[in-house]
């Protein structure tokens, strides 16, 4: 089983409202995301809440076991992904990271990456697995469970992306047509063109 994280605990200072409840396709990024993290093999769910946790949480219907409210979001994402991991259940194989700011993603590409993650590898058991487009790595990301701890003790000024480099070997690369995995959408001009 896998947990699916949605990273929204940043401030949005340059979009200048919540990305989470930003219109895509009729309906806020955080409900899109929500859609596309159904599977089979996600049998939990967390979504990490920081400076806009009053309005999301009111806009967008969670279950109270969902919403996890990250209080060091000032600290940066990695502070979210800990809380997140602190949050979980015993017993998950691994975590499917996504960012509220890269929302244009699809159900298909999940799909492809949870059963790219599961697969059998000659070196054994996956522990990183993302996305690639055009030889650029994207999001969302699978971590193992295996680097849950190295994710509670990575510095915060490096992120997540200190132990993506730890484990170089350990990182399979998942083919993608979707170009929505590489594009962040942070400022209202990005989105516009993203959308439009």
């Amino acid at each position: 089983m896998l947990a699916a994280v949605i990273l929204s605990g940043g401030a949005s200072q340059r979009m200048g409202s919540p990305k989470a409840l930003l219109p895509y396709q009729g309906r806020p990024f955080l409900e899109h995301l929500l859609d596309v993290t159904i599977h089979p093999k996600i049998g939990a769910r967390r979504v990490i809440l920081g400076k806009d946790a009053e309005p999301i949480s009111s806009a967008v219907q969670l279950a109270p076991n969902e919403i996890v409210v990250n209080d060091r979001w000032e600290e940066g994402q990695l502070s979210s992904i800990q809380a997140a991991i602190r949050s979980l259940p015993a017993g998950t194989d691994g975590m499917l990271l996504c960012l509220i700011d890269h929302p244009l993603i699809s159900s298909a590409l999940v799909n492809d990456l949870i059963e790219a993650f599961y697969r059998p590898h000659s070196l054994g058991k996956t522990r990183i697995a993302l996305p690639i487009f055009r030889g650029q790595r994207g999001h969302p990301v699978i971590f193992s469970s295996s680097l849950y701890q190295e994710l509670l003790t990575a510095p915060l000024d490096k992120g997540a992306r200190a132990v993506v480099w730890a484990h170089a070997g350990d990182v399979l690369e998942v083919p993608t047509t979707e170009q929505g995995c590489i594009l962040n959408l942070n400022d209202p001009d990005t989105l516009k063109r993203a959308t439009s």
